[in-house]
């Protein structure tokens, strides 16, 4: 298709040269005949003749007309207004040179130039979900009995912090309150705006130019339970949900999880192929200490309490006040663990390591 329109753009420029050359050679034809008249010069007389005979060679050779090609043709780019611009890289966030130009293709409509820009910003979005995005930030969101959280990454920090990122990601955070599960691909198709929560992501790629992705939806609570979360530095996500109490509860637990990271809620949480490993573990750690069998069960056993409060977080001393355990904070506040969830940004994400001093190394080396 784009040869078919090289020829044909060829034929247009090819036509509108011929129709030029007639033009002059018609117009000075007059001029020398009436000189070649007047003052009977043989010279004259041959270049008007040698006008006449190209005249009518390069009316023989050139094309009867030209077939307009079947697609619209655009407007001159000076019919292109500075609000139509403006209006355009708003709504798009596109550079205002691709704006002039899809622009001027569609004859200045702002509505048809935006969807254009779109598909190809579609594309770009393609290219870039190939790159690693181990950055970004999570958004909560509540509604009803329910609290969730989003992670949304992107490539840099910088772009992490960039506040069209972060409404995007709070975006994300409010719909998937409204949804059941922890499903990505429903929350990417869930309706926003007009579209899809999936097309906002891509028209943020295009006007960005990271890739962005919604990794992971994490959620907690019914009806019938209590929730609350907390966010440290966008980076830390943490949901507690609790029978009775109030959310305030939930997210001063949630601000402990945060800092302490226990590995489970309470000791049932406790998975018994754990118990048992950290109990053989902890066995061989005192078989030569030369005591009897019964001394050494009760300093496993000791030991084991210890590793199970170390690590469930009832268990532990309440960093706010270090006064009390969590349980304890709980139970004065007439409230029960039911379990949390945390998740840190980027997490499980292998990372790019980018070695400078090889990459410098190479370009020497002419690798």
């Amino acid at each position: 298709a784009s040869l078919t329109e090289s020829h044909h753009t060829a034929q247009i420029y090819h036509g509108h040269g011929i129709t030029l050359l007639l033009h002059c050679l018609l117009s000075s034809l007059p001029l020398f005949f009436v000189l070649a008249h007047r003052y009977h010069h043989l010279s004259i007389m041959k270049v008007a003749a040698a006008l006449a005979l190209t005249a009518a060679m390069a009316t023989a050779f050139a094309p009867n007309a030209v077939v307009p090609l079947t697609s619209r043709q655009s407007t001159s780019l000076f019919a292109v207004t500075t609000a139509q611009i403006k209006e355009l890289r708003e709504a798009t966030g596109a550079g205002m040179m691709d704006c002039k130009k899809v622009l001027t293709e569609f004859d200045g409509d702002v509505e048809a130039a935006a969807e254009e820009l779109r598909k190809k910003g579609l594309a770009k979005a393609d290219k870039k979900a190939s790159r690693i995005a181990a950055e970004g930030k999570i958004a909560v969101a509540t509604s009803g009995g329910r609290s969730v959280l989003v992670e949304v990454n992107c490539e840099t920090d910088f772009v992490a912090k960039d506040d069209s990122f972060a409404k995007f990601a709070e975006q994300a955070a409010a719909t998937a309150a409204d949804l059941d599960g922890e499903d990505v691909e429903a929350l990417m198709a869930a309706s926003v705006d007009g579209g899809t929560l999936e097309d906002v992501r891509a028209g943020l790629v295009s006007k960005i130019g990271e890739n962005i992705q919604v990794r992971r939806v994490a959620a907690r609570g019914t009806d019938g339970t209590t929730t609350g979360a907390y966010v440290h530095m966008q980076r830390i996500g943490v949901l507690v949900e609790i029978e009775g109490g109030t959310p305030e509860l939930c997210t001063d637990v949630a601000m402990h999880v945060a800092a302490m990271n226990p590995a489970y809620a309470t000791k049932e949480d406790v998975p018994a192929e754990d118990i048992e490993k950290e109990r053989e573990i902890l066995t061989a750690q005192v078989a030569d200490s030369g005591k009897p069998e019964d001394i050494i069960k009760k300093m496993v056993e000791g030991r084991l309490n210890k590793y199970l409060s170390e690590n469930c977080l009832v268990s532990q001393q309440y960093v706010k006040t270090n006064d009390r355990t969590v349980g304890k904070l709980l139970e004065e506040n007439g409230a029960k663990m039911i379990g949390f969830t945390r998740i840190v940004v980027g997490e499980g994400i292998e990372k790019k390591q980018d070695d400078f001093a090889a990459e410098v190394a190479a370009m020497a080396g002419g690798n």
